[in-house]
């Protein structure tokens, strides 16, 4: 194994971690006046055009914003370090939920440069979060995995199976139910505490709050182009709050994200489709645990893309 160092990143590591993520790119393309995609070197993009290739880590411009989000109250980024050069980058959120996630210290999947692959990278940034979840004692540990993603460092650790979410699509369609729904633009994190994450969970509940509901993108003239919502419902007695993301290719779909002190309900399921058939959109889409299938009814059509929750308890 090599001599791999495993620390919190900080803001003088922001052009090494976008660096990183680039190297995962391998064209540079953008779409010109007629539609048609051109190959084109990156400094001839926009922050924006960048951005497109896979996030914020694609300039260190958003790079330097996304970290200082990160460290100043959403999570931990960490960076594996070896000969002094960064060679993994991932990120730590602590969630307090209902079970059977309970207090939970979340990993993101390490990204390793492609040269460190296979080196024992994942293990070491995996023994760095076993030893922070129990300095903050937590339950367990998770880490969220999709199908292409080497379990082999998590299994080794201990890390079993919780549960396999999905995504599907729905219609969105009038429904019969009393409901409410108002905007909802406080973003503080304590509101989701001990709160379920019904709809929507990719990472865990926390990483999802941190990304999603923040207005940290408003620097971005373009992503306003893209129509968001942060609303807040209460259905049948039941309270949500929704954050609703407009897809960038497909102006009629609605990707959705939930949070609730209830898990996911018929009642509540009717009251989202049928806001997002008032505000335009034909279909939605969710991302459920495969056990939650069910309350969606026969007209569901299922996404290729799922991925499995793995725990290991503390």
């Amino acid at each position: 194994m090599q001599n791999i160092h495993v620390r919190q990143a900080t803001l003088d590591d922001t052009a090494a971690i976008s660096l990183l993520f680039r190297s995962r790119i391998v064209n540079w393309q953008r779409l010109d006046s007629s539609g048609h995609v051109q190959d084109v070197p990156y400094e001839a993009l926009s922050v924006y055009e960048r951005w497109l290739h896979g996030g914020p880590w694609m300039s260190v411009e958003t790079g330097a914003i996304h970290l200082g989000h990160v460290l100043r109250r959403a999570g931990k980024p960490l960076v594996a370090v070896c000969d002094d050069q960064v060679i993994a980058y991932s990120e730590l959120y602590h969630s307090i939920e209902p079970p059977p996630f309970g207090e939970n210290l979340n990993l993101t999947h390490p990204l390793v440069h492609p040269e460190h692959e296979n080196q024992g990278v994942e293990m070491a940034m995996l023994l760095y979060t076993v030893e922070e979840g129990q300095k903050r004692k937590c339950q367990r540990l998770t880490a969220n995995l999709a199908l292409h993603e080497d379990r082999t460092p998590y299994t080794q650790r201990g890390f079993k199976p919780l549960m396999t979410i999905r995504r599907y699509q729905l219609s969105a369609r009038t429904g019969q139910g009393f409901y409410r729904v108002s905007d909802h633009l406080n973003d503080n994190p304590a509101q989701i505490e001990n709160w379920y994450m019904p709809v929507g969970r990719l990472t865990s509940a926390r990483q999802q709050w941190e990304t999603l509901w923040p207005r940290t993108w408003d620097a971005l003239p373009e992503t306003h182009q893209q129509q968001t919502h942060r609303l807040a419902f209460i259905a049948a007695g039941q309270t949500a709050l929704l954050f609703g993301e407009q897809q960038l290719y497909a102006p009629r779909m609605v990707t959705v994200y939930c949070w609730s002190p209830k898990p996911l309900t018929v009642q509540l399921l009717t009251a989202i489709r049928d806001w997002a058939h008032q505000s335009g959109y034909r279909t939605l889409v969710l991302a459920v645990p495969e056990h939650e299938v069910k309350l969606m009814g026969p007209d569901i059509e299922t996404d290729p893309y799922y991925h499995e929750v793995l725990t290991l308890d503390l």
